[in-house]
C-alpha cells in the first residue's frame, strides 16, 4: 500500500474532533476520498459510533486501559503505527496544548512537514493541501503547502464550525495497536477550577484594556455581560503585567470567534486585533478617536467608558424586560 489515501481528523478533545470531521468532509469531497476519524481512549465505543453521524466515512477505534488518560508516548505510537500502516493523505490534528507537540513529534517520525495553528484550510489545483496561519505578530497570514505526505496540520478549537448530525452509513473499524510504554507516570489529577464556559466558546465577549483604571472596576464588564449572557475577557497587559486576569485574548493568548466582542479601553494592537479578527461583530469603546481598534471595529463609540458602560447596560435591561 504505497499511495496515500484519506483524509484522517484526530483530537483527544472530542468538541474538537467533531469540528474538524466538518472541515475534514470538505477537503475529503474535494478530494474525492474517504474521512476517517482515529478515535482513541478507553470506554468510548458509544462516542465511535456518533462521530459517523457528523461525517467520519471509517473510525478507526483502539479501546484500550493504557489510553484512558492522555499521554504523549502512548498517542504517538498509535498515530505512528496507524499512518506508517494505512498511509493517509492528509492528517488534521486539534491544536490543544496535548495536540500541537503530538503533531510535531508526529510529523517527525513520519519525516514529514507540520503546519501548526491554521485557521483557515483549503486544497489548491494540484491537490495539495493549504493551510494558512497567522505569523509576523499577527501583521501576516503565512499560506503553506507541504512537499511530503501525509500532509500534517494542526487546527485551533472553533476555527470551523460543528456539523450537524445526520443519519448516514459508515465503519467503527476497532484495531489493535501496539502502545508505547510512556516514559512518565501520572501519579494524580485535579480538574481546573473554572467559572462559566471556556472563552473560547462564548458566543459574546466583555473585554477590557488598559483603560480599565482599577481591578474592581472589572465588575461594570461582568454586569453588562450578564444582560448579555457573555464571558468577560482582557488584553495581555491586563493579565502579564497588572495580573488582574489568568488568561488573556490575542495572538499570544486566545483567539476567539464569538457573534458579539466588545471592546473596551483597548487600543488595538495587531497582536490583540489578531485574536480577534474572527468576531461576528465588533462594538469599540474607547476614550482616544484615533485608536486603531476603531479600524477593525464594526460599531465604535468615542467616550469614556465609565459612563457608556452603565449606561449601555441600564439601556439594555430596559429593552429586554
Amino acid at each position: 500500500m504505497s499511495e496515500s489515501k484519506g483524509v484522517w481528523v484526530f483530537s483527544e478533545n472530542y468538541d474538537l474532533t467533531l469540528e474538524l470531521l466538518g472541515k475534514g468532509w470538505e477537503i475529503a469531497d474535494k478530494l474525492q476520498t474517504e474521512l476517517v476519524a482515529v478515535f482513541a481512549g478507553y470506554d468510548v465505543q458509544e462516542k465511535a459510533d456518533e462521530m459517523v453521524r457528523y461525517g467520519a466515512d471509517k473510525v478507526y477505534l483502539i479501546d484500550n486501559p493504557a489510553l484512558e488518560s492522555f499521554q504523549a508516548e502512548a498517542y504517538l505510537s498509535v498515530l505512528h503505527d496507524l499512518a506508517a500502516n494505512y498511509k493517509p493523505e492528509i492528517m488534521l490534528i486539534g491544536s490543544t496544548r496535548n495536540g500541537k507537540p503530538l503533531a510535531a513529534r508526529l510529523a517527525t517520525r513520519l519525516k514529514t512537514g507540520c503546519t501548526p495553528d491554521c485557521r483557515r484550510l483549503s486544497v489548491d489545483e494540484n491537490g495539495r493541501l493549504i493551510g494558512e496561519r497567522i505569523t509576523y505578530g499577527g501583521n501576516a497570514v503565512a499560506k503553506i503547502a507541504s512537499r511530503t505526505k501525509p500532509q500534517i496540520a494542526t487546527v485551533p478549537a472553533r476555527a470551523f464550525g460543528k456539523p450537524e448530525p445526520q443519519d448516514r452509513n459508515g465503519q467503527v473499524i476497532k484495531l489493535d495497536v501496539k502502545i508505547e510504554e510512556p516514559k512518565t507516570e501520572i501519579v494524580e489529577t485535579k480538574p481546573l477550577e473554572t467559572s462559566g464556559v471556556k472563552i473560547e466558546e462564548a458566543e459574546v465577549i466583555i473585554s477590557c484594556g488598559r483603560g480599565l483604571e482599577k481591578k474592581d472596576d472589572k465588575a461594570l464588564l461582568e454586569e453588562l455581560g450578564k444582560v448579555l449572557g457573555g464571558q468577560v475577557g482582557c488584553s495581555r497587559p491586563l493579565a502579564e503585567d497588572r495580573k488582574w486576569f489568568t488568561e488573556w485574548v490575542g495572538l499570544s493568548g486566545h483567539k476567539v470567534k464569538p457573534k458579539l466582542y466588545v471592546a473596551c479601553g483597548i487600543s488595538g494592537v495587531i497582536q490583540h486585533v489578531a485574536g480577534i479578527r474572527d468576531a461576528k461583530t465588533i462594538v469599540a469603546i474607547n476614550k482616544d478617536p484615533e485608536a486603531p481598534i476603531f479600524e477593525v471595529a464594526d460599531y465604535g463609540v468615542v467616550g469614556d467608558l465609565y459612563e457608556i458602560l452603565p449606561a449601555l447596560t441600564e439601556a439594555l435591561k430596559k429593552h429586554l424586560q
